[in-house]
């Protein structure tokens, strides 16, 4: 029997024990507060999605040793849901992005869309509700992790202004399918000198099975741009925005009022000489509308089956009619229909009840739609007469009655 030890001493067996047992504390506290850090972390970059899957794991050492802090499920587990609230993250950027103020260009053009009234969409579970995030086109995600490539334009809404081009890409950037630059590259009438490389650069990337597309009106109107769109691709698809030419004319004056309101009148713009009635082919509102005599250019390099003519009054009064002619004539699913619209009978045109990436019903912005001045109805007749003859020369070029002239 050992001899005791000195009062108050604790036996010398339960000294490792004590050791023991503050040598378990301290890793309990490390893992605690491990936990706690991965915990906050992932908390802090996932915001909105739901609670991490932390725990301690009491298995042996491939679930973890006893006492330490881990996901549950293992490393794996942990990369799946990182990417995840990446996505998430990225998901809210592009939904900030998309509700910032429209920023103007140069060239007159605006960023299109505004936001309206969610209650013009319908009620919860209408065809206006649901998750902006849930509701992201097939392969949203991917491209916006950068997978995918920028591949040069295989379709391009040429012409013209005026027309009604920014709501056709518009309405058509809501098929999954369709990616499109949202402002005007104006490659091939002003940039034509950057090269193909830098005309590539400026596209979004697209998945296997997606089409690229941009919008330029003024390519139509544009010498040089038949031959240079057919140097870069002798297959590239064309549409066309077309509205009669008087209303064409009077929208563009009324757009050139609103930023020079000092500008002569459009009657006095009209005319070279008011009194003979000889009209000034050389103003550019007269001289976009001369429909016939730009296609001919294009005629020289491309066949006319390339071509897509659609109407402007139809984009309006019927756009799910005219967007499954343009669905058809991309060889694209026809995913865009009715549903997709609802009429402004403030703004007087229609407007989407869902844009891409959004849950609420968007419009084209204030700069759209503006109030046209009074024209002297006598202006308005010689203008009819000069437009008739080309109008008719353009019915039978492509095959189309627009009823301009009805």
């Amino acid at each position: 029997m050992a001899p005791p030890g000195p009062a108050g001493a604790l036996p010398t067996s339960a000294e490792p024990l004590s050791r023991s047992i503050f040598r378990k504390f301290l890793l309990m506290l490390c893992s605690l507060l491990t936990s706690l850090y991965v915990f906050y972390c992932l908390a802090e970059r996932c915001q909105t999605l739901s609670g991490p899957v932390v725990g301690l794991s009491g298995g042996g050492e491939e679930a973890g040793a006893p006492g330490r802090g881990v996901l549950a499920g293992g490393p794996r587990e942990l990369a799946v849901w990182q990417a995840a609230a990446q996505r998430k993250r990225l998901l809210q950027l592009q939904q900030w992005r998309r509700r910032r103020p429209p920023a103007s260009r140069g060239d007159g053009e605006e960023a299109a869309w505004e936001e309206e009234s969610p209650g013009l969409a319908g009620g919860p579970g209408g065809s206006g509700a649901g998750s902006s995030v849930a509701e992201a086109p097939p392969g949203t995600l991917a491209l916006l992790l950068d997978e995918g490539s920028k591949q040069l334009p295989q379709a391009i809404i040429i012409g013209v202004k005026k027309g009604g081009t920014r709501a056709l890409l518009e309405f058509l950037r809501v098929h999954p399918d369709v990616r499109a630059v949202g402002a005007e590259p104006h490659f091939f009438d002003r940039s034509y000198d950057k090269g193909l490389a830098w005309y590539r650069d400026l596209m979004p990337r697209t998945l296997d099975g997606q089409i690229t597309m941009e919008k330029t009106p003024s390519y139509f109107v544009t010498r040089e741009a038949p031959a240079r769109i057919s140097a870069m691709s002798k297959d590239t698809k064309l549409i066309v925005v077309v509205r009669d030419p008087v209303t064409r004319a009077i929208s563009d004056y009324t757009q050139t009022l609103s930023k020079r309101p000092d500008i002569p009148t459009f009657e006095n713009l009209t005319f070279k000489n008011r009194t003979t009635g000889l009209i000034d082919t050389s103003w550019s509102a007269i001289q976009i509308g001369i429909y016939a005599k730009h296609l001919e250019h294009w005629l020289h390099h491309f066949p006319i089956r390339q071509m897509l003519f659609v109407s402007g009054e139809r984009l309006i009064s019927d756009p799910a009619g005219e967007l499954g002619r343009v669905q058809d004539f991309l060889g694209l699913k026809r995913i865009i229909t009715d549903k997709h619209f609802y009429f402004n009978k403030t703004k007087g045109f229609p407007c989407l009840k869902k844009a891409e990436g959004s849950s609420r019903p968007h419009c084209l912005g204030k700069t759209k739609g503006r109030t046209h001045p009074e024209i002297d109805r006598e202006v308005v007749c010689r203008l009819r007469e000069f437009y008739r003859p080309f109008n008719l020369k353009f019915y039978q070029m492509t095959g189309h009655d627009f009823g301009w002239d009805g």
